[in-house]
């Protein structure tokens, strides 16, 4: 459980500077160098996230169950999870209407994976990295609206097409990650 925390501590406090050190963060690059700086937090980002995976894998070794969540939550979440990896290709595609909607589809995205997965997993270590995850990404959003509103962008250019390769490649994502990925990574079969 302690490098389960540790790692979550690393990965979202890398994530949050821009909640709660934005001018740090702004003054760190002026000095630095925008490269220096995305080279150094993507680092500190990779270790801490395999840390955090490693930690969260060794608190399914020895489970402390809080309670047992109904079988048919289990397709909640296999339906909740389809728009969340739309949401997730969606702020990386350029162009796609449902970016230009939303402003910060991949936080949005987070929200609904850590939720949907409180909803099944009811051990003690998967309460704490999903919340986690739920938590952070709720204070990101939150401080991301307001960097928006505080410097509005110029209203984004969509199409059709992008918007449609979105969805595509969201569904395609989401059905290689269920039906494949999903159980051979994490060892939980999403359907069956």
């Amino acid at each position: 459980m302690t490098l389960m925390i540790l790692g979550l501590l690393i990965f979202l406090g890398g994530h949050s500077v821009r909640i709660f050190a934005e001018s740090w963060r702004q003054q760190q690059i002026a000095n630095r160098g925008q490269s220096t700086w995305k080279l150094a937090y993507s680092v500190v980002a990779l270790i801490g996230l395999a840390i955090a995976i490693y930690g969260y894998g060794q608190t399914r070794l020895d489970p402390i169950h809080l309670w047992f969540p109904p079988m048919g939550l289990r397709h909640a979440v296999a339906l909740l999870m389809l728009p969340a990896f739309i949401m997730l290709v969606a702020a990386y595609v350029p162009g796609n209407a449902i970016k230009a909607k939303l402003g910060h589809p991949m936080m949005l995205a987070v929200k609904i994976w850590a939720f949907s997965h409180l909803l099944v997993n009811g051990r003690l270590g998967d309460v704490l990295f999903f919340a986690a995850f739920l938590v952070w990404a709720i204070l990101a959003f939150k401080a991301a609206k307001q960097r928006s509103r505080q410097q509005p962008a110029a209203p984004a250019t969509t199409s059709l097409a992008a918007t449609l390769a979105t969805v595509a490649i969201g569904v395609v994502a989401y059905a290689l990650f269920a039906f494949y990925l999903h159980p051979v990574l994490i060892g939980v079969p999403v359907f069956g």
